[in-house]
């Protein structure tokens, strides 16, 4: 096969368009700027272990996705996690009924290194610039996708590219900072993980222990977007604050003896699109949790096979 189509991004959603056009026979070749494949289903290892710091936990409700869970859970990638969380807000602590959340001993980026194990993917190789052909840094493709954030994609396109310059020049993004906070021990009443309302700094707490599996004394907190917006340039020095603001909420006995903060400046559209994908007449796609629905990991998923699928389509005539 011949790489007819570049597809920018080692995420969930450019991993699964990269399978559906191999399956289709279709040469692709997958370039990520990130050391590892994963995107915003990152995993950070601290002292071996490893600990989610993007999407906290999966959910499943299409059938497709199901039978794709379904193959990991047979090879060990998943656990079934939990389906109550707590929620905190004015009125006090309540435990909140919900579907499956689904976790991963390894951590989720194992999931997309998983998909991605026969894919030739090349990381630590950005690409600088896309521009009518389409080519990606001045070499041709059948294909161009772009399977990040809108305002990266953005960042990319020549303005030549009218029509997918004008889908992701559309949306505002807010940012997440994840705190990963080790604790000398267990120290905290019995919970999975807990949504925060109405707190300035705090929106979600996990307990990465339980989600993982192994007990470990870690807890993973997401910072409110407006929280996140003032520490962008120095993430760091908001690792004290939200380490104070989890242990009041919880009532801790202690604090954590190690904080590392994760900036994610693009963690998710303040809209979506009900579409699964975008694909042009000049040849490039769009694809990531923005579309299809509601931001999540399987909203992703779909999006990346969907313009897997309609890009096979396109492009086989042509390579048969």
């Amino acid at each position: 096969m011949t790489a007819d189509v570049l597809v920018v991004g080692a995420g969930i959603a450019g991993v699964a368009c990269a399978r559906e056009l191999v399956q289709a026979g279709i040469g692709v070749r997958v370039r990520d700027r990130a050391r590892v494949p994963g995107g915003r289903m990152a995993t950070r290892r601290f002292d071996g272990r490893p600990v989610d710091l993007g999407a906290a936990y999966f959910t499943v409700d299409d059938p497709d996705f199901a039978d794709v869970v379904d193959r990991w859970h047979a090879a060990g990638l998943v656990r079934r996690w939990t389906d109550t969380f707590l929620a905190y807000g004015p009125d006090g602590r309540r435990a909140v009924p919900g579907p499956l959340r689904w976790a991963a001993p390894a951590g989720l980026r194992s999931l997309v290194a998983h998909l991605a194990r026969d894919l030739p993917v090349t990381l630590e190789e950005p690409v600088t610039s896309v521009g009518p052909g389409p080519t990606a840094d001045g070499q041709p493709y059948a294909a161009v996708v772009l399977a990040m954030p809108d305002p990266q994609a953005a960042r990319l396109l020549d303005p030549a590219l009218a029509a997918a310059t004008r889908v992701v020049g559309g949306r505002r993004w807010s940012p997440v900072l994840a705190a990963a906070l080790h604790f000398p021990t267990r120290r905290w009443p019995d919970f999975h993980g807990a949504f925060v309302n109405e707190h300035p700094l705090l929106r979600l707490v996990c307990d990465d222990g339980d989600r993982r599996g192994d007990g470990a004394p870690v807890l993973v907190a997401h910072s409110t977007p407006e929280y996140a917006a003032r520490h962008l340039t120095d993430p760091a020095a908001a690792g004290p604050a939200l380490a104070q603001a989890t242990v009041a909420l919880l009532e801790l006995p202690e604090r954590p003896r190690q904080v590392y903060v994760h900036r994610w400046t693009f963690a998710a559209p303040t809209a979506t699109r009900t579409e699964h994908h975008h694909l042009d007449d000049d040849g490039i796609g769009l694809a990531g949790d923005a579309f299809a629905g509601k931001p999540r990991v399987q909203s992703a998923w779909l999006s990346g096979r969907e313009l897997g699928r309609a890009l096979a389509a396109r492009l086989r005539p042509a390579t048969a």
